[in-house]
């Protein structure tokens, strides 16, 4: 919301002896934050009143005139222009030697054609003017000042209005008050402790007739209008608004255009209540009817657009067809003209949420529009249109017809809250009198009766007794509450779950690991890409309402694909090599349920020289034994159709499925770009966090020696290493530490079909040294349950 300085200190308090800086830090304080200021007169610089004492025809051009100007100093100086409008007497705008135009344009003294010239004449689109703010005036040359009140020597801004600071403010929603003049010029003045002058319209009328003989008003459409109030204007003369109007809404960002449209938009400025108006003549049947748009309906809009309207829009119609867009722009087919002679000025209040939905679905939206959807004062309409009216009698551009249009459909109830200065006072760790307090609400225009608080209309943010705590904090100063201590803990920390998180970062990093973070929504052809069976359950995703689009419109079940194509994008890119983690939520429906259930998967990804199943698999197990996990189990997978038949596994717990590991199958790989080998690793990191062993106690270093035992081991080719250090980690006993294996041996002197398995046993003894008979004892039950389950024996 913007606010020109000038405006409030003329109309309503005079904070004229306030500095712009002091100014925009007590309001910020005060809880209007500002986002913005800035001077009017910032762009233009040594720009003054000239008046042209003498012109002649310069020697050496046909069109170019030589001036001497009078610009309040000493002696004329010499200006030479082209312009083919300036007379001897005239008065004109003189850019001076080392002036400033808008947009940056520097102004010096040079020669023109072997005669100086100390500087420029303007027109008034070098000063940043328009037609529309200087109406009537020659706008091929040099603005003539002759019918403007100054003098020569005049700064040229304050001719044009400049002289002034427009300050824009983050209005909050919960304060549609503050989206006008008189509600900042209200804020204003309680930040300053000032009265602030207020005014209500009055209005003389005519003998122009009566509104009631004229027009008739039905609102079909209750629930969406609250209110509308409608006034006539007869007589009317359209024509160019005064020079002060048109400076405020310069000053405001609003463009002036006619005497009859510049008073709506005045109003909305000050009164922060929208209006419209329409040329009495385009309303057919005398009659203005406030319905929903039917069914391929359509209305031409004031910007030229057609607009084709759907049920449930709201629009302002005659007896025949759509006039405007309620709330939001007129119709081309009611808009005010030169020769319109009969005026209906509109102030209503509509349904907010209707008129934001109707903006959205038509892509228009205006300030009109941006405040309804603030939820307005209905009881403003009537003030509204009654200042609208009054302009228009001082201006002198209509005769204002009796009586008024009034239709209430919507009431907002009166509101009190009791004034309760010791909770009050308790909230904000103050002591503020409540004298005091009732002086801060009366200053913001909140009237206190005894020990209740008659809430206003216009100020539906005060519900609670916090709300009001809030006026007597900003009104008392925040800066002015002591600083106290915090009575409760404000001690923080993680929580194990994210100690845990953060322990399988470091790890992952130590391990040469890059983290990565990729989007929860994604496509469904992620699916094919990793060749995921038709029937896969993990097909049954939930779709998102209103995706942006269709490669993100279902939330992910699985999260390879997001890996695969962050390692795709990096090889795209010439990456000899990659790794990387992520710690991903993927989203499984559950049926029955509205939510999903969404675990957490640890995804590792990998893919360059030296990368292996193997360089993989120990990588995982150095992770998950960081993370304190059991040893985890690694059973050979064939039919996951994303991985290599020979190079997959599935890593399990306890017996508790965690996910695979292994190398992308080939078909895969190439979908995403791929010529050599891919792997990855996905593990359920919720799963595996609850099978987390307790934290480690301490245990004394061994008293007695450790005995080793070596096994060279002949088995099938088909037997793995993890079925064997399973075998001997069941039948060691108690006396096994650890087995290691250290080889692996086909060749001479062991079958075609067989293996050799080399592991070493290291025995140990709490409480004595183990002999020889001990050792021998634990290696022939190994070797006995060896050749039992697994058909292995002593090479």
């Amino acid at each position: 919301m913007k606010l020109n300085r000038k405006w409030i200190n003329e109309e309503f308090v005079d904070l004229s002896h306030v500095s712009d800086k002091d100014y925009v830090e007590t309001m910020t304080v005060f809880g209007q934050k500002v986002e913005t200021y800035e001077r009017m007169d910032a762009e233009i610089k040594n720009v003054v009143v000239g008046k042209v004492v003498s012109i002649v025809r310069h020697e050496n051009s046909d069109h170019m005139w030589v001036c001497q100007v009078d610009v309040g100093q000493d002696e004329p100086v010499q200006i030479v222009t082209g312009a083919q409008n300036v007379h001897e007497g005239d008065l004109v705008p003189a850019a001076l030697h080392n002036s400033w135009l808008p947009g940056g344009v520097h102004i010096t003294k040079g020669k023109l054609r072997g005669e100086k010239s100390n500087g420029m004449l303007c027109s008034f689109q070098e000063l940043g003017l328009t037609e529309n703010d200087l109406p009537g005036v020659f706008a091929d040359g040099i603005w003539i000042l002759n019918d403007e009140d100054c003098k020569p020597g005049d700064d040229i801004n304050l001719v044009i209005g400049n002289d002034d600071t427009v300050v824009d403010f983050e209005i909050t929603n919960n304060r549609p008050d503050c989206y006008s003049i008189i509600g900042l010029a209200r804020e204003s003045a309680a930040a300053f402790g000032m009265q602030m002058k207020h005014h209500e319209p009055v209005v003389k009328g005519s003998n122009a007739g009566s509104i009631f003989e004229k027009l008739d008003v039905e609102v079909p459409a209750e629930q969406l209008c609250n209110r509308y109030s409608a006034r006539m204007v007869a007589n009317v003369k359209v024509g160019p608004s005064p020079k002060w109007l048109r400076q405020r809404l310069r000053a405001n960002g609003i463009r002036p255009i006619n005497n009859i449209v510049d008073i709506t938009n005045y109003v909305m400025l000050e009164y922060g209540q929208p209006m419209h108006a329409f040329d009495y003549r385009y309303v057919s049947s005398g009659t203005i009817v406030v319905r929903e748009a039917v069914e391929g309906e359509s209305l031409t809009t004031l910007d030229g657009n057609v607009r084709n309207l759907k049920p449930g829009m709201l629009v302002i119609a005659d007896g025949e067809k759509p006039i405007g867009l309620a709330g939001i722009m007129g119709g081309e087919n009611s808009e005010i003209r030169d020769d319109t002679t009969c005026v209906v000025f509109e102030s209503a209040n509509f349904n907010g949420t209707s008129i934001r939905q109707t903006a959205l679905a038509l892509g228009m939206r205006t300030e009109a529009s941006g405040k309804f959807e603030k939820h307005l004062d209905p009881m403003m309409t009537v003030p509204a249109v009654e200042r609208a009216c009054e302009l228009v009698e001082l201006l002198e551009c209509g005769d204002i017809m009796d009586g008024i249009i009034d239709i209430l459909n919507y009431v907002p109830q009166s509101k009190t809250l009791p004034l309760e200065p010791e909770k009050i006072n308790h909230l904000l760790g103050t002591n503020i009198s409540r004298e005091d307090m009732v002086k801060y609400l009366n200053q913001l225009e909140i009237p206190v009766e005894g020990d209740k608080i008659l809430v206003p209309s216009w100020r539906p943010d005060l519900n609670l007794m916090a709300d009001i705590a809030e006026e007597v904090g900003r009104s008392f100063g925040y800066n002015e509450i002591p600083t106290t201590a915090f009575k409760t803990s404000t001690q923080g920390g993680y929580s194990p779950i994210m100690l845990t998180e953060n322990k399988l970062g470091t790890l992952c990093r130590a391990l040469g690991y890059s983290e990565i973070i990729t989007y929860s929504f994604v496509s469904p052809t992620i699916f094919d890409q990793i060749r995921l069976p038709g029937d896969s359950p993990l097909r049954n995703a939930m779709r998102i309402q209103n995706p942006l689009g269709e490669d993100t419109s279902i939330m992910r079940t699985i999260a390879l694909p997001s890996m695969l194509d962050i390692l795709s994008r990096n090889n795209a890119y010439h990456n000899k090599c990659a790794k990387l983690y992520e710690l991903a939520k993927v989203y499984l429906p559950v049926e029955g349920q509205p939510l999903p259930e969404e675990p957490k998967m640890l995804l590792l990804g990998t893919y360059g020289s030296g990368e292996t199943f193997f360089s993989l698999k120990g990588e995982l197990e150095a992770i998950l034994t960081g993370l304190r996990l059991p040893k985890a189990t690694y059973t050979a997978v064939k039919d996951n159709p994303s991985y290599h038949p020979g190079r997959c596994a599935m890593v399990s717990i306890n017996g508790v499925e965690l996910g695979y590991m292994g190398q992308v199958h080939p078909l895969v790989a190439k979908n995403y770009g791929f010529d050599g080998e891919v792997y990855c690793a996905e593990i359920n990191f919720s799963k595996a966090y609850e099978l987390q062993l307790p934290e480690p106690t301490f245990v004394a270093l061994p008293k007695y020696p450790a005995v080793t035992r070596d096994l060279a081991l002949i088995c099938d080719e088909d037997v793995t290493v993890a079925q064997v250090e399973d075998v001997i980690t069941a039948s060691a006993g108690k006396l096994l530490r650890k087995v290691r294996l250290f080889d692996i041996y086909r060749g001479i002197g062991v079958p075609e079909d067989k293996k050799s398995l080399a592991f070493s046993l290291e025995l140990r003894a709490d409480d004595r040294t183990l002999t020889d008979a001990d050792s021998e004892a634990v290696v022939s039950k190994v070797l006995a349950a060896l050749a039992e389950k697994l058909n292995a024996v002593l090479r």
